[in-house]
């Protein structure tokens, strides 16, 4: 039985067998028995995208009480649901990410700005789909499907991504700073599945 700690686009946590690219996580939302969910989605603004291998080190997943490990597809389905780069275990990364904001907040400014554009009360905050030309790697929602812009769109799953075009798309996953920053030149791990083309937005 797949545990509860798989993160979709929309930020949902929900049980796959699936397990992704990437963990990660948001504090502790596990119970103290079991290994299952408590009742809250976060307990900190750090929403963090970390490798699943750092230094040997090897966790039983919502066993400590220290942090819940959650589990991305890859990093743009990370970034979607509102999370950004560990500056611990992917601090390469979380620096490219940072230079990417402009004047290159810190991680705590960063943290703050990302968790107003990620929720409207308990729900995925959707954001009005920019004009012009997409970067590569941002997500949006069509009705309860995620689709990722890379140079086409592909349609998410908890498996891989699938060519497709979405029925109409009812705006942005991907957190506004988190977009930009992508607009700016950070680029993000895909999944495999994820065929990257030429960049010109033709929606």
């Amino acid at each position: 039985m797949p545990l509860q700690n798989r993160v979709t686009p929309f930020g949902e946590i929900v049980a796959a067998d699936a397990r992704g690219m990437f963990t990660g996580n948001r504090g502790i939302l596990h119970a103290p028995q079991g290994q299952r969910l408590a009742n809250r989605r976060w307990t900190s603004k750090a929403w963090l995208i970390c490798r699943c291998d750092y230094k040997g080190r090897r966790r039983e997943v919502m066993t400590g009480r220290k942090w819940t490990e959650l589990f991305f597809l890859d990093e743009a389905t990370a970034l979607a649901a509102g999370h950004r780069p560990c500056f611990r275990c992917r601090r390469d990364a979380a620096l490219r990410y940072r230079y990417s904001w402009q004047n290159a907040p810190s991680a705590k400014a960063m943290d703050t700005a990302l968790h107003s554009q990620r929720l409207h009360g308990r729900d995925k905050r959707l954001h009005p789909l920019p004009s012009g030309s997409l970067p590569v790697g941002v997500m949006a929602a069509a009705g309860p499907t995620a689709w990722l812009w890379a140079g086409h769109w592909l349609k998410w799953s908890h498996t891989g991504y699938m060519a497709g075009k979405p029925p109409g798309l009812d705006g942005l996953l991907t957190p506004p700073s988190s977009y930009d920053a992508l607009k700016a030149g950070y680029r993000p791990t895909l999944h495999p599945s994820a065929v990257v083309k030429g960049t010109s937005n033709d929606q």
